[in-house]
């Protein structure tokens, strides 16, 4: 596997792909070429996050210390992913490349370079476009067919897929800042959460394991002494029954979790939102009505001149004896003066010329007066909403770049009410603010009166993703000296700046939840998914084992196929969770992403209440959950024994970030 990147996202990825999935790894990181001797600042972050020390020649860095991963990560550096660089990557000879650039264009252009290089590469490509993602993956998998015709797609797996960090991260944010929890995984356009609940005698069964989909693991029993609880790997060989109570029970079966009725359970369950929404007329609006057009006084007066000017045209027709359509016509011509003078005709008639002429003078300001309320009414309309009074039990989102976007639409398909603050007047996502009719203050958070204008007294949370982390921090603390109880969400990246600052609020303030988030961490197990050539939901820490939600077509495993949903399951290996039920051709490639609305309404497209008895057939794409082990027997990977490896306080690499 080669992964290419300039930003955090490649540390965690490759980490991801040696650790979890204990895969031979490559990283291609940006280093100056002019002085090959000393490595780059990208270089020994890779190394301290792989946990290995980086040698004296720097570019490899292939010394090694005690704890060197189970499958060693290479690090090479290069300025840009030419082809030289790829090359040196091995692109040509490796299986899968990830390109997780924060420039689109790179990706791009490295994508094309690599194609033509190995046209049996898999590829994942990071771009935050959506509509170019479509053409560009449709492009590289039509360029690969016709770089090698001999190319048997059944047998090769040369797909291309691309990716987008911020909307991979986004689920995951939003969980928590509604609920509290990262362990999230979209699916058709539902949430579904990974919830811990306590034994039994505590209270925690009843009502809410019968709410549950179904249990995902049993919970290690507690214990006094902080003991290491296992060997950090998943096992994922077999139920599990031989397993002790010190470390968690992957999928279980129903007589196990009968049996660790004392033991806690994780389970799935879906994320919904219940609390107060704005009316839609107030918050999600998308026209004006009619009446707001002009103001009520101006409304008034241009009634007034319109009942003159029809007591007018009555006066002139009982004044001239012409028909009522004649003295009306004549009435209008002396109210716009473009009627010759009465002079030689009765009085009657050159006194009611003089008062038409008169209302004329009285019409013209008035219309002016319209137009510019007209245009003033566009032009507000066009301008972002404040926060209306009243407002409560709301989020209050900083920062709408590639990230904060993408968390806002989510949000709002929950109907979940946000008021955003943003520095920046021509951010990313101000203008989806303005469609969607979403409060906003412009203003720098760390000013003051700033989040009190977005009404952070009386929220539910604040969501800090702005790309500083020092910010989001000043906004958090700022946030909890306003309202000591607000949830509070961050986005950090550093890991022990993110251990810090959680514990320090937690003491601090322990009657509130707060969270700290790096995309980076929450991104990389879709993109890690990716490249073993599966449409990846998303991963589950548990404890300091990881459960994978991955779609499957059934006709490619023959352990699925012909059976039913009982048979299939295999006990600490995997379990079938849904059935895609829309028609194969009609079906999403990503099932991370909602269905397209019909009628209205926002389809799923997945049925998570299979009955036990129902048959898989080969037309099937069914989600399901798997332990690393059982999704290595799945894809059919070879076996890989060996240990995840250690991070410098002792934890497993796949105990799971964030």
């Amino acid at each position: 596997m080669v992964v290419c990147g300039d930003d955090g996202l490649v540390h965690r990825l490759a980490a991801e792909l040696s650790g979890v999935y204990s895969e031979s790894v490559t990283a291609l990181l940006p280093g100056a070429r002019t002085d090959r001797r000393q490595p780059s600042v990208m270089a020994v972050r890779a190394a301290a996050l792989f946990g290995r020390v980086t040698g004296a020649v720097g570019v490899r860095g292939q010394a090694a210390s005690g704890g060197a991963p189970a499958q060693p990560v290479r690090i090479v550096e290069a300025a840009e992913p030419d082809d030289e660089a790829l090359i040196e990557a091995g692109v040509q000879h490796a299986e899968a490349l990830a390109l997780v650039y924060d420039d689109d264009e790179t990706n791009i252009h490295a994508a094309l370079r690599a194609r033509r290089l190995n046209p049996r590469l898999r590829l994942v490509i990071r771009l935050y476009n959506r509509r170019l993602g479509q053409h560009l993956e449709h492009l590289l998998d039509q360029a690969a067919l016709v770089s090698a015709p001999d190319l048997d797609p059944e047998a090769t797996d040369a797909s291309t897929t691309v990716l987008s960090d911020a909307d991979t991260a986004a689920p995951a944010l939003v969980a928590a800042a509604i609920a509290g929890s990262s362990k999230v995984i979209p699916a058709g356009g539902a949430l579904l959460r990974a919830a811990e609940r306590p034994p039994a005698a505590e209270g925690g069964g009843g009502a809410a394991r019968e709410r549950a989909l179904c249990a995902l693991a049993i919970l290690s029993a507690p214990r006094d002494a902080a003991a290491g609880g296992g060997s950090g790997t998943d096992g994922g060989s077999g139920s599990g029954s031989g397993a002790g109570a010190d470390e968690p029970l992957l999928l279980p079966d129903d007589e196990e979790v009968a049996r660790a009725a004392d033991r806690g359970t994780m389970v799935l369950e879906t994320v919904t939102h219940t609390g107060p929404t704005l009316p839609p007329s107030r918050f999600a609006a998308r026209a004006l009505p009619l009446g707001s057009f002009f103001s009520r006084r101006l409304r008034w007066s241009l009634a007034g001149l319109a009942a003159a000017v029809g007591a007018l045209a009555v006066a002139s027709w009982l004044v001239t004896d012409e028909d009522p359509a004649h003295a009306a016509y004549l009435s209008l011509l002396d109210l716009f003066a473009i009627d010759d003078p009465a002079i030689g005709e009765p009085l009657g008639r050159q006194i009611l010329q003089l008062l038409s002429g008169l209302t004329g003078l009285l019409l013209l300001p008035l219309l002016v007066a319209a137009a510019l309320e007209g245009l003033g009414t566009f032009r507000s309309a066009s301008t972002l909403r404040r926060p209306p009074r009243g407002l409560s039990g709301h989020v209050v989102l900083l920062g709408l770049g590639k990230v904060g976007t993408r968390v806002l639409a989510r949000l709002r398909e929950l109907d979940m009410p946000v008021v955003c603050v943003e520095q920046d007047p021509q951010a990313r996502g101000i203008a989806l603010a303005r469609s969607l009719r979403v409060p906003t203050v412009i203003g720098d958070v760390t000013e003051e009166g700033v989040l009190d204008a977005a009404k952070i007294r009386t929220s539910l949370a604040i969501l800090a993703l702005t790309s500083s982390d020092t910010t989001n921090l000043e906004a958090v603390l700022s946030a909890r000296a306003s309202k000591p109880g607000v949830r509070a969400v961050m986005r950090l990246y550093e890991d022990r700046f993110a251990a810090a600052v959680y514990r320090t609020l937690r003491d601090s303030h322990p009657q509130a939840l707060t969270r700290s988030r790096s995309v980076s961490s929450l991104a990389a197990p879709a993109f890690a998914g990716a490249m073993m050539g599966r449409r990846m939901l998303g991963a589950i820490p548990v404890e300091r084992k990881v459960l994978l939600f991955v779609a499957l077509d059934v006709k490619s495993h023959p352990e699925l196929a012909g059976l039913s949903v009982a048979q299939a399951f295999r006990p600490g290996s995997w379990r079938v969770l849904a059935l895609d039920t829309t028609a194969p051709g009609d079906r999403r490639p990503d099932l991370a992403e909602p269905a397209p609305p019909r009628g209205g309404e926002r389809r799923s497209g997945l049925d998570w209440n299979l009955p036990a008895d129902y048959v898989l057939t080969s037309d099937d794409r069914v989600v399901l959950a798997a332990t690393r082990q059982g999704l290595a027997d799945l894809l059919g990977r070879r076996d890989r024994t060996a240990p995840p490896p250690s991070a410098p306080d002792g934890r497993t690499a796949d105990a799971g970030r964030g």
